[in-house]
């Protein structure tokens, strides 16, 4: 028998690649029925790639011999396992280690480098972010107007007093965590150009819109600009961060790989930690805000003015009003004043939400009727023809100005609902006896 050549090997190997290829789905996993189990790599595909045989090598290649014809009366031919015959052979990926895309590792992989985070304005929201960056291993600095050293370097951080001396450090990204009535004023005294020029600067103000544009005319066009919104803050985030909403606009991004990976690599610190990202563009971002978190803060501050306090009979509704109060008052009247000067959408919301009361107040009295109160509590009170007469001769008829008009105009002028205008009358000139 003459010996194999190199073509009937090569033969013979894709023979058996397209009968593997053709007869086994993916995934598919065989259970050997043989003891001698060999495993390679498949570099080309990532798969782990498991060949059982039941034969040596040996008995392998003769195995190949025989059915195929190639290498007839061969007794010892040199092969690799992983071209085994195909009568006793059964193929069976056992591992997928291809990078998918929706694999974290994947993602993981493309946010190796670690940044060095700045961080401008380190009061409570600063230190909260802080924190949370140098638990995830990246380096931050930090500068502020107030003396925080002490407190930078117990959290791992390095803080400078001086924002040259900050700027001259060259972090990849400078966040504003400043107030929202501070902003404008910070940014245009704050040295950019001490920065390398394609620096990302990113903000985490609660308006978008405003600081956007400060960016977009104070900074070089040379910087990358990202809007940030953590919907959330050292109270609510204080644990897990999983499923709160962080809102973000790639306002403006180079078209350089590198400099793209450094955005994806700052929003994938809020990834990881399990935030919702919502991509938004800051316009609809103050849209929704002003009916959400300036509303929020609104009612809070309003309930807060009530002096609402705990009862022996609180419903869980009720609790929920107090524990909206507390949050309300942990935040200073200057970001709930920012949240209405910096958001031009917070007027309207305001102006709504007056009329919305006004008509729940107004749906109340449509249903009081003056004689019927009267009634009730046994009074000698005013007719709706008498209320009629009384307004006619102050100059108003009953055409300019409704039934349940007048009578919210009663209550607010007496503070009680029905009763007789003598009784209202009596009282008042008991409060004007001393004063004669």
């Amino acid at each position: 028998a003459r010996p194999p050549t190199r073509s009937d090997i090569s033969a013979t190997q894709t023979h058996m690649s397209a009968h593997v290829a053709s007869s086994v789905p993916a995934r598919a996993r065989v259970y050997p029925r043989a003891s001698a189990v060999s495993t390679r790599r498949a570099s080309a595909t990532g798969t782990r790639a498991r060949f059982e045989t039941g034969s040596s090598r040996a008995d392998t290649c003769r195995s190949l011999s025989a059915r195929d014809g190639c290498l007839a009366g061969a007794s010892r031919v040199p092969c690799r396992a992983s071209t085994p015959a195909r009568s006793n052979v059964r193929f069976a990926v056992s591992a997928l280690d291809a990078a998918m895309p929706f694999d974290n590792e994947a993602r993981a992989a493309k946010r190796l480098r670690k940044l060095k985070i700045g961080i401008v304005g380190f009061g409570n929201f600063g230190q909260f972010l802080a924190r949370r960056f140098i638990q995830n291993e990246h380096t931050v600095i930090a500068t502020s107007r107030g003396d925080y050293e002490d407190v930078a370097k117990k959290m791992g951080a390095r803080y400078y007093r001086d924002p040259d001396d900050f700027c001259e450090q060259h972090p990849d990204v400078v966040i504003f965590a400043t107030s929202i009535l501070s902003t404008e004023a910070t940014i245009n005294s704050f040295p950019v150009q001490r920065l390398r020029r394609n620096t990302l600067v990113a903000d985490v103000l609660s308006v978008k819109q405003f600081p956007k544009q400060l960016f977009l005319q104070r900074l070089p066009d040379d910087f990358d600009i990202l809007c940030l919104h953590p919907m959330f803050g050292p109270d609510s985030g204080k644990g897990s961060w999983k499923a709160l909403p962080l809102v973000y606009d790639k306002v403006r991004v180079g078209d350089e790989q590198s400099r793209r990976d450094r955005v994806d690599n700052l929003l994938g610190i809020f990834a990881d930690e399990g935030c919702r990202m919502v991509e938004m563009s800051c316009e609809e971002h103050d849209r929704q805000a002003a009916s959400s978190q300036f509303i929020t803060h609104t009612v809070g501050r309003m309930l807060g003015s009530m002096e609402l306090a705990d009862t022996t009979i609180n419903t869980k509704g009720y609790e929920s009003l107090l524990n909206l109060v507390n949050n309300t008052s942990n935040d200073s009247f200057d970001l709930y004043y920012g949240l209405f000067m910096y958001n031009k959408n917070a007027t309207q919301e305001l102006n709504r939400l007056e009329l919305a009361f006004s008509q729940v107040k107004a749906q109340l009295f449509d249903r009081l009727h003056t004689l019927i109160r009267d009634d009730i509590f046994d009074t000698d009170g005013s007719s709706p023809e008498q209320l009629k007469k009384a307004w006619e001769k102050a100059g108003e008829s009953m055409n300019e100005r409704g039934y349940k008009e007048r009578l919210i105009d009663q209550v607010n002028s007496t503070g009680v609902i029905g009763g007789s205008r003598d009784e209202h009358a009596g009282k008042g000139a008991e409060s004007e006896a001393p004063s004669r």
